[in-house]
């Protein structure tokens, strides 16, 4: 029952809570825009920040200066580090949905089972009863629902994509070279729009072939119009080097998507199998 309080709780809130995340990042989380140098203290500082900061110069280094294809490619190299962990995290979300489809009936039927006659109270006793029945079910389809929310590849990357973004604000090499149209260390009137459109077809790529109960509807809107506002909003007053660097990762993570897509997109039971295991 514990397990399932906290299933239902994520379930309803975690996509606040990734907001939460993102303005916080946005926000400062208690950072400085100080330069950041190998003498810099604090853990995070010296062992994520500085390290992305060194091969941010490093790969500019390689490319005559160019600061704008070291991010790109920085950008590039982290996404692909972490593909594998995100292409898991797809294929354990499938087999979520697939064996949600088989018990939506006898869930269903519980749910009729313990409802309450017109005009009654929930019964507390009842409620008790149905979520242990629910319970049961899932040990029989061998489902976990903390397992199926999939947030440990988000806590994974999250530190990794707050380190980078600390280390090109923190650059400050970066702010003194010009890419394309735009210096990177100036706003640029061009980027957040393109930031903007990049993550809104990017949440539309993640919702093909995606069959939404009407009661997450509203919350995936929510997030899906509201990020990529929230991030081009924030791009106007912030230097070109961020929206470069959302551009690219959205752009990767629509291929990522769609490639996701692609691979799972037959039912896996075998899949399903090898995953739990």
């Amino acid at each position: 029952m514990e397990n399932k309080s906290v299933f239902k709780f994520f379930k309803k809130y975690g996509a606040f809570i990734v907001i939460g995340l993102v303005l916080l990042t946005l926000t400062g989380c208690g950072q400085t825009n100080e330069p950041i140098n190998s003498e810099t203290t604090g853990f995070f500082n010296h062992y994520v920040v500085y390290p992305f900061s060194f091969l941010i110069k490093a790969l500019a280094n390689l490319f005559d200066g160019n600061y704008g294809l070291s991010l790109i490619l920085m950008t590039l190299i982290i996404r692909l580090a972490l593909m594998p962990l995100m292409m898991k995290q797809y294929k354990n979300q499938k087999i979520t949905r697939e064996k949600m489809a088989v018990m939506k009936p006898e869930i269903e039927a519980l749910k009729e089972k313990f409802k309450a006659k017109e005009g009654e109270k929930p019964d507390p006793e009842a409620t008790k009863k149905m979520q242990m029945e629910l319970m049961k079910l899932y040990q029989e389809h061998k489902f976990n629902p903390i397992k199926s929310i999939g947030c440990l590849p988000m806590l994974i990357q999250f530190p990794i994509l707050i380190g980078f973004y600390w280390a090109i604000m923190r650059t400050p090499e970066i702010a003194e070279h010009s890419f394309l149209w735009f210096n990177l260390g100036e706003p640029d009137m061009i980027l957040p729009f393109l930031a903007t459109l990049v993550y809104f077809v990017q949440f539309k790529t993640t919702q093909i072939g995606m069959e939404i109960a009407p009661e997450q509807q509203k919350i995936m809107a929510i997030v899906g119009y509201l990020m990529p506002v929230m991030m081009g909003a924030i791009s106007f007053g912030m230097a070109a080097a961020l929206p470069l660097y959302w551009t690219i990762g959205g752009l990767f993570l629509i291929f990522q998507t769609l490639l996701s897509k692609w691979m799972y997109k037959s039912p896996a039971p075998a899949l399903a199998a090898s995953v739990e295991k």
